[in-house]
């Protein structure tokens, strides 16, 4: 099972880990300290295959509280980091009768949550990751700068397939004023790790995905050169808008179109 976990290097100290195509969490390490950003699904001991890798001490920080970038804490002890906001939305999820049924064959529990928050900094050694709300995908997502290598891990915040479709989702218009908010970080970053990547993305990905969104917002899905169409997933149909020439989407529902902010 521990080879479900594809591990490569992609800079001198990243380690991308992609859990069978599903979802990808990273490895930094620092001089002092490494961090797991997202331990992904939990069917392999993400622990072990980090433990291959450093013998650092380890923090686990969560981009977000959804299955597929929380599950896998279920191997740690160390300290686990989410934004409060996410705290129901990973509760609720921590439900789910596969993953009761996993922390019972395992005979293994849920480490708690610490709080993390915007703003905050984490001191690797020689390394420092800042923190940056992005509430959007979920109220509680987060987005984490690595200061000196100048790479932004975004989460499924900012990626080439974002849903926003779901429940817990905010309005269109909120997530892209809460985009506006942080359009500083694209002076502080060159390269994007997001939360289902194979490799890094440019900056530039951050500005197309906030142009696409201000269109969809615009047009309502009904642009001259680009429109909605039809978008299948687990919980029905939803819209999905195209906000690049490269298949990139932004899913959505007419309700998080209509929505206001607050």
């Amino acid at each position: 099972m521990k080879n479900r976990i594809k591990v490569k290097k992609i800079d001198d100290c990243i380690w991308l880990m992609d859990d069978n195509g599903e979802a990808t969490g990273y490895l930094v390490c620092g001089k002092k300290k490494a961090v797991v950003i997202d331990t992904m699904n939990g069917i392999a001991n993400v622990h072990s295959v980090v433990r291959e890798i450093t013998d650092l001490p380890l923090i686990v920080v969560n981009t977000h509280g959804h299955c597929d970038h929380i599950f896998g804490n279920l191997y740690f002890d160390c300290d686990c980091f989410l934004h409060p906001d996410d705290a129901k939305i990973a509760a609720k999820h921590m439900r789910f009768p596969v993953f009761v049924r996993l922390c019972k064959e395992k005979k293994i529990e849920m480490p708690p949550f610490k709080t993390i928050k915007d703003g905050d900094e984490i001191d690797l050694g020689g390394l420092t990751l800042e923190v940056i709300s992005l509430p959007g995908h979920t109220p509680g997502g987060i987005c984490l700068l690595l200061k000196e290598k100048r790479v932004l891990f975004t989460g499924d915040s900012i990626n080439h397939h974002l849903w926003m479709q779901l429940e817990e989702s905010l309005p269109l218009k909120t997530f892209f004023e809460n985009l506006n908010k942080i359009s500083w970080v694209t002076e502080k970053a060159d390269r994007i790790l997001h939360g289902h990547a194979q490799d890094f993305d440019d900056i530039s990905l951050f500005n197309e995905l906030r142009s696409g969104l201000e269109e969809l917002i615009a047009t309502r899905g009904k642009g001259d050169t680009r429109y909605s169409t039809d978008y299948k997933w687990f919980g029905g149909i939803a819209k999905q808008y195209p906000f690049s020439n490269d298949g990139s989407v932004i899913c959505y529902s007419d309700e998080k179109l209509d929505c206001h902010p607050c």
